[in-house]
């Protein structure tokens, strides 16, 4: 049979020439071609996981890119000192091709460890950089430019106030918060500069933004002084805000990720600050094998920061309200307006 001793000496070639990847089973190719799965770690910043607000946006990124790029993580959460170094070393110990220390409280130890461990990636959501520091070429910084969100919310507030008197509360009295500050009272006084902001920190140690009783206690105090609006820049301490909120029946803002879900009636709306889009843009370059160290600044023209304006808040904003707000907006991102940061 001509064909059989075809085939048996097409066998014979095949084998004596080598050709074993030509000759592989399928799963064998398979398994030489399938990327490694990228594994990712992410350390809380004060509050931890299910803040509502600042770490919880960084986690949303991380399980996007769990559902999206097929990665693995482990997160950790910390309390004071040196137990935020200890856990990003344990995450690279364990494995972590990628470390995220989540807030300028890690900037230190992370530029430490990225020393240390060059052949591990890091990133710090709100590093601080300090004047003429060149960043290891594994570290990257993710910063955002809180004042010009913040200064969108200050004006939508000036514009709806009753009483020419808002309210911010701060968690740690620190430059980070002060940007939240200043773009909050630059954005009153553009639109209505009669108005007055007064303004309390919840304290100057990283638990300022873990004590939602103390912040209940400056925002019942401000509403009490006339303030009819308060947003907040102060981590889970501002939902003792929103409980003051709710009691005295007044509008609050809320800051990092929208949270309207937390007073629903009495969120006017919230400065959100994109940590989810940050840490999973970064987490889908390193997957796909880019790298580029150094800092990153995200703002309005970056889509890093932004106001809330939907289904559930658009019967507390006017049209003519949100029509300034959005020209406000626009002159930020072409450059017209600079919003201080301090």
């Amino acid at each position: 049979m001509p064909h059989g001793k075809t085939v048996r000496a097409a066998a014979a070639a095949c084998i004596a020439a080598g050709l074993l990847a030509g000759c592989a089973s399928k799963a064998e190719r398979a398994s030489t071609t399938a990327p490694p799965t990228l594994k990712v770690g992410l350390v809380f910043d004060v509050g931890g996981r299910g803040d509502k607000s600042f770490n919880d946006a960084a986690y949303a990124g991380l399980e996007r890119a769990r559902r999206e790029l097929g990665i693995q993580y482990q997160t950790l959460e910390t309390g004071e000192g040196t137990e935020r170094e200890a856990a990003m070393r344990q995450l690279v110990e364990g494995g972590s091709q990628l470390v995220f220390g989540v807030g300028f409280l890690f900037s230190d130890d992370i530029r430490q460890l990225a020393t240390e461990f060059p052949n591990t990636k890091f990133a710090c959501v709100d590093y601080t950089v300090k004047e003429g520091e060149t960043l290891p070429p594994n570290l990257v910084a993710l910063k955002f430019k809180e004042e010009e969100g913040s200064f969108l919310v200050g004006a939508l507030a000036a514009q709806l106030s009753r009483s020419r008197l808002l309210g911010f509360v701060g968690g740690m009295e620190i430059p980070l918060i002060k940007k939240f500050e200043a773009g909050y009272k630059a954005g009153v006084a553009a639109v209505r500069p009669d108005a007055k902001v007064i303004v309390k920190y919840a304290g100057t140690t990283g638990t300022a933004f873990k004590d939602p009783t103390k912040g209940k206690e400056l925002a019942l105090a401000e509403y009490s002084q006339g303030a009819d609006i308060i947003f907040h820049a102060s981590g889970s301490t501002g939902l003792g805000v929103f409980e003051a909120a709710r009691e005295r029946k007044k509008l609050a803002i809320g800051v990092d990720s929208d949270q309207y879900d937390e007073a629903p009636g009495f969120i006017l709306t919230s400065m959100v600050k994109r940590v989810d889009n940050a840490t999973y843009d970064l987490i889908r370059e390193v997957a796909a094998g880019q790298w580029t160290s150094g800092v990153r600044v995200f703002g309005l023209k970056e889509d890093g920061v932004a106001w809330v304006y939907d289904d559930r808040n658009k019967a507390l904003v006017p049209d003519r309200v949100k029509a300034t707000v959005d020209s406000l907006r626009a002159a930020i991102i072409a450059g017209k307006i600079t919003v201080p940061s301090s």
